[in-house]
């Protein structure tokens, strides 16, 4: 267990959980560390190529038992360093057998999401990314026996951009509380529409002292008014709240000021 934490998780509704990357370290050292802190891990499978950087079947079995051991869950960070809305369609056609692949892979984990990026490629210079991104999704889920496992997550674009293309597969969403802050969108509308839909939540801070405001800090960072909205679709949140830090002092910080603000 992580040295230092004192978190009152009957403070909660929702599950409390973190990235699998508090500890420059692999992911099992990670769990083994973190599993009896939280409910859930969320599995930072940002690397898929080469493919001996994805996990191994063993690597799984021993996550399988460590979930076990620790009455553990895990969620799935899908690879970001392949894009299903990429200019080239060979590597969309990669993307699509890339995601497709560590689908399985981690099936025995029984993860609660799978979330995926669908990058916007900018969306003055390409207007014709969401059609691309339409068309491999539509090809992706003709894979999967139930395409509500995919969550697709907030990123810096309105999100209404994409709402066709989670309507028209059945798809979940991902909020990313600490993207919506950064770019100035509000929470709440994503959640009112989206609530029986939304397993999980990212959750960082964003500090908005640089310039461009930096994200994945720890959530004391984020100015308190723009924080209100996000604490109060919190409140009403039963799925899985992930603390999307990359070190341990940032996780720490986040667990003392969101104690403090369900206190």
């Amino acid at each position: 267990m992580i040295e230092d934490i004192r978190m009152n998780k009957d403070l909660f509704n929702f599950k409390l959980g973190t990235t699998s990357f508090i500890y420059p370290d692999d992911i099992i050292p990670n769990v083994k560390k973190l599993g009896s802190a939280f409910d859930e891990i969320e599995l930072l499978i940002f690397e898929s190529i080469p493919s001996d950087v994805l996990p191994s079947k063993q690597d799984i079995r021993e996550l399988v038992h460590l979930a076990q051991e620790f009455d553990l869950t895990y969620n799935i960070h899908l690879p970001v360093d392949v894009s299903l809305t990429d200019i080239s369609k060979s590597k969309r056609d990669q993307a699509v057998e890339i995601i497709k692949r560590v689908v399985d892979l981690v099936s025995p984990l029984e993860p609660t999401t799978h979330t995926l990026h669908l990058e916007s490629q900018g969306l003055d210079e390409d207007r014709d990314w969401y059609k691309r991104g339409f068309d491999a999704m539509g090809e992706l889920v003709l894979s999967l026996k139930n395409p509500e496992i995919i969550s697709i997550e907030t990123l810096a674009y309105p999100f209404e951009l994409i709402e066709p293309i989670i309507d028209e597969y059945g798809l979940s969403v991902c909020i990313d509380a600490g993207h919506l802050i950064k770019y100035g969108y509000s929470v709440k509308p994503v959640f009112e529409k989206y609530y029986d839909k939304i397993p999980l939540i990212h959750l960082h801070g964003v500090d908005f002292s640089k310039t461009p405001p930096q994200d994945h800090v720890s959530l004391d960072k984020t100015p308190e008014d723009k924080l209100a909205d996000t604490l109060e679709v919190l409140k009403k949140f039963q799925g899985v709240v992930s603390l999307e830090v990359f070190n341990k002092e940032n996780l720490i910080l986040s667990l003392a000021c969101l104690e403090t603000l369900f206190s």
